[in-house]
């Protein structure tokens, strides 16, 4: 680390075994060659699709990521509400209703004791109705600034509108946003006018020969006979998708980015 960069990486939603075994086998070396001071994964897919459980988390913090963030399906599974309340680096949507476990956002420390803000939160197009993303965000940020300038955001909404319109809303007042839930990596990666770092989508870490991580034969009939099917996870074509971003640590700023999807995809047929 400069005496004035954070090198920060984002992990796009982790998807059952085939994801946690590309970041088992890559994040070491991604690390090393981004020189990452401190790293965040969106973990809400590692059970088996559906929801994270503590044998989950731990791995992946033995990998070397700091925080968990997650979305909706961490409630899929019962026992992630007795993990929220347990680790204070795994993370739940901050406007789920406050009776709710977990914490929505926190404040943690690089191993060189630099301080970074971290906070989860949830849309609300075309998802389950909540409270008000904005205006949790704006609390969070008001605590998180009286510790640190640098703040990231994982912002886990189906809504592109919904997300670049959290982008101009933070720009300026935040480090970082990336946009989780829908899977598919987004070709728009930029710093926005005052410094926000933005991506409407990390992508996810997950079997790409699928409908969005799930197998793509239970999919179709999702949608052919619009009844229940059993999600069951892919297992070709993995790919590890993230973004790193340097914050300036005085001004919380992002001052660069680069898209990480490793295997690249093919570009032609």
């Amino acid at each position: 680390m400069s005496n004035k960069n954070l090198n920060i990486l984002f992990i796009g939603d982790i998807v059952g075994a085939p994801g946690f075994e590309i970041v088992q086998t890559f994040l070491k070396g991604i690390l090393e060659k981004h020189k990452i001071n401190f790293c965040i994964a969106n973990g809400e897919n590692l059970a088996d699709g559906k929801g994270l459980t503590e044998d989950d988390a731990k791995k992946v913090f033995s990998l070397g990521v700091d925080v968990i963030t997650t979305g909706n399906h961490v409630w899929d599974r019962w026992d992630s509400k007795t993990l929220l309340s347990s680790y204070k680096n795994i993370l739940r949507p901050i406007n789920y209703p406050k009776d709710n476990a977990g914490f929505g956002f926190g404040v943690f420390e690089t191993k060189d004791k630099i301080k970074v803000g971290v906070i989860n939160a949830q849309g609300r197009t075309f998802m389950q109705p909540l409270d008000d993303p904005f205006k949790n965000i704006d609390f969070a940020i008001s605590k998180i600034k009286e510790e640190t300038k640098i703040i990231i955001l994982d912002f886990h909404a189906e809504a592109t509108s919904e997300k670049i319109a959290m982008g101009w809303y933070l720009d300026g007042r935040a480090s970082a946003l990336i946009g989780t839930h829908t899977h598919t990596p987004t070709a728009d990666l930029k710093i926005l006018p005052a410094g926000l770092g933005y991506i409407t989508d990390a992508g996810m870490t997950g079997p790409f020969d699928s409908v969005i991580g799930m197998r793509k034969d239970s999919a179709i009939q999702r949608f052919l006979k619009q009844t229940p099917y059993k999600y069951e996870t892919a297992v070709n074509d993995v790919h590890f998708c993230g973004v790193v971003f340097r914050i300036d640590i005085e001004t919380g700023n992002c001052k660069q980015t680069e898209q990480i999807i490793f295997p690249e995809f093919s570009k032609s047929q």
